[in-house]
């Protein structure tokens, strides 16, 4: 499997691991989960705080930094912890892996042809819509490298 296949397949096993992540409601309960969890349970700052080792007010600092988005991990995972509960940590792409390629790999091959392009179209040589399409495809299968994509960008 060469560089290219690789990068296909990796693209395509991670678009399945991560597609029930975007069905997930993407926003945090306005005071952070540590807090929302912690009421829910009815649990006091202080007891969840015995918990972790911490004092009650260091609790009310955690669960204000994570409202902030300011928390460390390794603090959240002690909470979650502590809460009976997994920290689930993951980075979820907007759009599958695949399309964020391929349209940063189209807006390379573009750009990259639309040197050729321009100067055909001077020449009096413009190329069709389908042709145009079929070249990017051809460029992008034959000779960009996928590394290159994201060098190249603007």
């Amino acid at each position: 499997m060469n560089r290219r296949q690789a990068a296909a397949e990796a693209r395509r096993s991670l678009d399945r691991v991560l597609a029930p992540f975007r069905k997930v409601h993407r926003r945090a309960p306005p005071r952070g989960w540590v807090r929302a969890l912690r009421d829910a349970l009815g649990m006091t700052a202080e007891q969840l705080g015995e918990r972790m080792g911490i004092t009650q007010p260091s609790v009310q600092r955690l669960e204000q930094s994570e409202a902030e988005g300011t928390v460390q991990l390794k603090t959240l995972r002690r909470a979650a912890e502590a809460l009976d509960c997994e920290l689930v940590y993951a980075l979820v792409p907007r759009k599958t892996l695949r399309e964020t390629y391929d349209a940063a790999a189209r807006a390379v091959a573009r750009r990259e042809l639309g040197r050729v392009s321009h100067s055909m179209a001077l020449e009096d040589q413009a190329v069709e819509d389908e042709e145009e399409d079929e070249r990017l495809r051809r460029f992008i299968a034959e000779e960009l490298d996928p590394r290159e994509i994201w060098a190249r960008r603007p």
